[in-house]
């Protein structure tokens, strides 16, 4: 009878486990929400943070350049590569220039690009304001009647933000060059044809796509990233958790809002 009582119990078990963390997932969406747009609503208030705004910059940017620059290198070069080949098949080798751009603009640019700033910057964002949770440093900026919210997040936030679409534009621009090279020198397509059809197939519609994406995605960085350090449990366990959380959960919410965009700018 408690075996069966036990079979029973299991789909009762599992959904309460699941009701439980969907109410958990909720709340900590909202606080996030909350807590991301408290700071943004002190961009204005005294005194006004734009050293720590360049500093933050200059870190979160300037950092994440030399992969971006990598990252989009080789995707301009693997795309090149794969795409010739692929349009060999059909003799249209004279649109390799149009798909290279059009794949890098409106996907790989602020997806990779989106990828790589939340491995290099994001992780960091999380781990060093955690590590100032640990140290009591937050702690310390209110008993001086600083406030924590505008001294730590705000500057980052803004930062990030600023940050993404200023490389994912580096990111593009590299990722085509370095698909010219390859289809061009490396593999012969005519010059003239590659940038004749990149410039008629590509169009402000889909570099505004990109941008929009770009943006979006630097919020949910922003966002994800300092919230997950803020609110991270203050032991050197709670900010590795928090940081392996906010990496994972920014790149799962880079890949579900680039579906939700995708289908409003196709």
């Amino acid at each position: 009878m408690s075996e069966l009582t036990i079979k029973q119990s299991g789909p009762a078990i599992f959904l309460g486990r699941l009701g439980r963390s969907t109410l958990r997932g909720c709340e900590q969406l909202g606080d996030a929400t909350m807590l991301g747009f408290h700071a943004l609503s002190l961009i204005f208030s005294k005194p006004w943070q734009g050293k720590h705004f360049v500093l933050q910059l200059y870190a979160l940017g300037v950092g994440s350049l030399a992969i971006i620059v990598i990252t989009g290198a080789f995707t301009g070069m693997v795309l090149a590569l794969q795409g010739y080949y692929t349009l060999a098949k059909f003799g249209s080798e004279s649109l390799l220039g149009a798909g290279v751009g059009m794949s890098i603009i409106r996907e790989l640019g602020p997806v990779l690009g989106a990828f790589m700033i939340i491995g290099r910057a994001g992780s960091s964002i999380t781990a060093e304001i955690g590590i100032m949770r640990v140290t009591e440093q937050t702690d310390a900026l209110e008993m001086m009647a600083v406030n924590p919210k505008q001294r730590i997040l705000l500057p980052r936030i803004v930062a990030v933000i600023l940050a993404v679409p200023l490389l994912v534009a580096i990111f593009d621009v590299v990722g085509i060059g370095t698909g010219y090279i390859v289809g061009v020198e490396l593999l012969g397509v005519n010059p003239g044809a590659y940038m004749a059809e990149l410039v008629a197939k590509i169009s402000m519609h889909d570099m505004y796509g990109g941008w929009v994406k770009s943006v979006v995605f630097g919020f949910l960085i922003g966002i994800i990233c300092t919230y997950m350090g803020y609110r991270a449990v203050p032991t050197t366990e709670g900010v590795a958790q928090a940081t392996t959380q906010a990496v994972v959960i920014s790149s799962v919410c880079v890949l579900i809002i680039d579906y939700i965009l995708t289908s409003f700018f196709l």
